[in-house]
């Protein structure tokens, strides 16, 4: 019984873990996104006024 629930608490801990890394990835991958978009329109807009 007593290794059932451990078990079990082990379980939704990995499953939490994994989902939570794979968020703090795709968090990653969209901030790089949103930097890269940044600077190609500031360089853009830049190097359309000079």
């Amino acid at each position: 019984m007593i290794l059932g629930v451990v078990l079990g608490v082990w379980l939704l801990f990995t499953v939490v873990g994994a989902i939570l890394s794979m968020l703090k990835f795709f968090f990653f991958i969209g901030l790089v996104a949103v930097v890269v978009v940044l600077a190609v329109t500031l360089v853009s807009k830049m190097s359309r006024s000079g």
